[in-house]
This record gives C-alpha cells, sequence and structure tokens, in this order.
C-alpha cells in the first residue's frame, strides 16, 4: 500500500512536470509566433541579375538572391551589400505577391549593408529593437529566404555578444551578435528579431563548416548606416595612407617605455602627402598611440579613423629607433 501511494505521488509529480514544460513550450511557441506575424509582412525576397560580357562579345546573364526588409512607407529597404554588389538589375518581391524593380540608393562594404528602394505604395514596416539591450540567452528569431525558399522562419537564442568579423573588404565589423537560428545562403539581409517584433541584426554570415555558429551586424550599427546611406549616398571613413603591419613588442622596450600594450602597428610605407597629411611618419616607424589612446592592433586605428577624425590633426606615439616620439597627421576622407 504504501509503495502505491509512493508510486502515485511520483507519477503526479511527473504529471505536474509535464504541465509546466508544456506551458512554458507554448509561451515560447507564442513569442515566436508573435514576432514572426509583425515582421514578416516587412520581409522581402530579393533577386539580382548581373550581366557580364564575354571573350566573344556575348552578353552572359548571372543571377543571385538574398533578403531585406522595408524600412520606411516611402520604399527604403535594407539588405547586405554583398547581396547587391555588382548588380546590374534588382526585383523586390514582397510577401503579399507584387514585385518591384529597386534602384541601388548605396552600399557599405566595411559594414556588409546596402540601402534600395522601390516605388510601392502600402508597405509594411519593420521596427529597429535596440542591440544594445541585448542579452546572452534570449530569444532570437530569423526570417529571410534560404535558397530561394521564401519567408522561411528560423528561431534559436542569441548566443554571444560584441563579436567582430571581417567584412569582403578586409576591414573588421565590430559589435557582431552571434547567433544559433539558422540561417543558410538567401537569409543574407533578412532581420534577425527579439520577441517583440523588433529589429535587432542584419543576418549576414555563417560558418560553413559549423553547426548553429551564424552572424548578424548589430541593428545599431546597422540603422546608422543606413541613415548615412539614405542621407548622404556612403559612410564617410579616414585614413591615414599608410600600410601597416601588427609588430611584437620586446618585452625589454615595453618595460622601459613602461608600455600597457603588447605590440603596434609597424609603419611599412607611407603614401606622400594627399588628401591625408602624414609625411611626420616614416618607415620603420611602430605606432603604439592614436589621440591619446594606445593601440595595439590595425583594427584599433581602423576605429578611431571614423568621419569625426576627417581632417583633424591628431597626435600620434610611435616608437622610433627605440625612442618615444610624439607627430601628427591629418587623416583625410576615403574615396
Amino acid at each position: 500500500m504504501i509503495k502505491f501511494i509512493n508510486n502515485t505521488i511520483d507519477n503526479q509529480e511527473g504529471m505536474n512536470d509535464f504541465g509546466r514544460d508544456d506551458s512554458l513550450l507554448d509561451a515560447y511557441s507564442q513569442a515566436v509566433i508573435k514576432a514572426t506575424k509583425k515582421v514578416s509582412p516587412a520581409v522581402v525576397h530579393i533577386k539580382t541579375l548581373v550581366e557580364k560580357t564575354s571573350r566573344v562579345n556575348r552578353r552572359q546573364n548571372r543571377g543571385g538572391s538574398g533578403s531585406g526588409f522595408i524600412i520606411s512607407s516611402d520604399g527604403y529597404v535594407i539588405t547586405n551589400s554583398h547581396v547587391i554588389n555588382k548588380a546590374t538589375r534588382i526585383l523586390v518581391d514582397l510577401q503579399d505577391g507584387r514585385s518591384f524593380e529597386a534602384i541601388l540608393v548605396g552600399q557599405d562594404p566595411m559594414t556588409d549593408i546596402a540601402v534600395i528602394k522601390i516605388e510601392a505604395p502600402n508597405l509594411i514596416l519593420a521596427t529597429f529593437g535596440d542591440s544594445q539591450r541585448l542579452q546572452v540567452g534570449q530569444i532570437a528569431v530569423a526570417i529571410g529566404n534560404p535558397l530561394a525558399f521564401q519567408n522561411t522562419v528560423t528561431a534559436g537564442i542569441i548566443s554571444a555578444l560584441g563579436r567582430s568579423i571581417r567584412s569582403e573588404t578586409g576591414r573588421m565589423i565590430d559589435n557582431i551578435i552571434q547567433t544559433d537560428a539558422a540561417l543558410n545562403p538567401g537569409n543574407s539581409g533578412g532581420p534577425l528579431v527579439n520577441s517583440a517584433g523588433e529589429i535587432i541584426g542584419i543576418n549576414t554570415a555563417i560558418i560553413p563548416s559549423a553547426q548553429g555558429i551564424c552572424f548578424a551586424v548589430a541593428s545599431k550599427t546597422a540603422s546608422y548606416v543606413a541613415g548615412k546611406l539614405i542621407t548622404e549616398g556612403k559612410v564617410k571613413r579616414a585614413y591615414i595612407g599608410i600600410a601597416g603591419l601588427p609588430f611584437t613588442l620586446p618585452p625589454r622596450v615595453k618595460n622601459r617605455h613602461q608600455l600597457n600594450t603588447d605590440s603596434g602597428i609597424l609603419v611599412q610605407q607611407v603614401e606622400p602627402d594627399g588628401a591625408a597629411y602624414n609625411s611626420e611618419l616614416h618607415t620603420g616607424d611602430i605606432i603604439i598611440g592614436f589621440n591619446g589612446q594606445e593601440i595595439s592592433t590595425i583594427d584599433q586605428l581602423h576605429q578611431f579613423l571614423d568621419e569625426k577624425a576627417i581632417g583633424k590633426r591628431i597626435p600620434v606615439l610611435v616608437l622610433r629607433r627605440g625612442k618615444k616620439k610624439y607627430l601628427n597627421v591629418i587623416p583625410g576622407e576615403i574615396k
């Protein structure tokens, strides 16, 4: 009798656990469904055509596809730069079945963001969320057109924040979101959204040999870049006209100058003064500071060379023949 009672209690506890799991699953499902219904009508399928001329002067057409989403009632659409790069025609299919030809407003390969525009009435818009408030473990929903299967939804979590990946230009894209929401070719340019249906990232890359490691450009970066592309047609960045390599500092040099950094940037080549003033820099200098901040990598230097640096006199700290030396540069604008 005692054994029977215990078994009954155990079974009841099991039923209670099952009930709790079922309700949790339902809550998760409802969150994904809600986010999908809100954002899906704003997600578009982008098809591109690239015309090439062969050696015998015959035109050859090559097509591609990707995803994007509508951000304004006058037809602005965000996607990835690599989706529309070199396209001679851009076609946009809406979820309601309508199709439109798009024009390129601008693209920024350094962040893999592009903006295109369609002329269409009655558009449903997506809204940006705050990617700075994301937490590892929260729900992430990806919507797009993988392998041309339109309006496909996958879901997972935010796996990590603050990642960096290299763009096709070789420059680092910072503040990248890592997610395990499944992405495939064709998802590029589509939205990554939170449970409230707000855009938190632009799906941009996968690691083909990995499982569940996918990346999205954070919404803060995407909205800033998109705004610049719409208002100015490009994102302005600075340069100082040098070629450099990472250089590991010998421990004795680091200790002598009481440096916190283990490495610097070895200047291999200095372009003659043009748009940038750089004649105080010499080949062989090791850059260890820029505008009062220690730097150890070329990627860190790129972070400082933003729009605000263009045309400003900026102090640079270098090691020249083992001695510290302060110089000045005036960055120009990358054209």
